[in-house]
């Protein structure tokens, strides 16, 4: 699936909006949220959006999803204390594989401060070999599709 042009995205764009606290350590030297911490709320939003929309601890399935692929796009800083909307969406699915589009907007603003790319690919717990997405979370992905069409 091509992307649009990511400076372009806006809130509605994306199914699900969770809200993310900042934390004091979130902030380096120059008074922003730094970058890395963009990633830890990419995966953050990824799994809970996962454990809550397939109602089951994803830790327990017979297959997992490993990251595979990230990417992150900066436009915008974010700072402390203000939280942070992350926006997720489905942006593609293989057999095996999820493509997650996220966005991460400060209070109140309709353009993304960043916008990033998670890839998960599943994989046997005990051959760690590619599989497709156990059950649970191939209903919850399905969910998350419909919601954008």
């Amino acid at each position: 699936m091509t992307a649009p042009d990511d400076r372009a995205l806006r809130r509605a764009d994306f199914p699900v909006l969770r809200e993310v606290p900042t934390r004091w350590a979130d902030v380096d030297a120059y008074g922003h949220v730094n970058n890395v911490v963009h990633y830890a709320v990419f995966d953050t939003a990824v799994n809970a959006w996962l454990i809550e929309a397939s109602g089951t601890d994803v830790r327990a399935l017979p297959a997992m999803g490993l990251v595979v692929e990230t990417s992150c796009r900066y436009f915008a800083e974010l700072s402390f204390p203000e939280p942070i909307t992350a926006g997720l969406r489905l942006d593609g699915r293989g057999t095996s594989s999820v493509v997650y589009r996220l966005a991460l907007f400060g209070p109140h603003a309709e353009e993304p401060a960043a916008v990033g790319r998670f890839v998960h690919v599943y994989v046997d717990r005990e051959t760690r070999r590619p599989v497709p997405p156990p059950e649970p979370v191939r209903r919850a992905l399905d969910g998350l599709e419909r919601a954008f069409s």
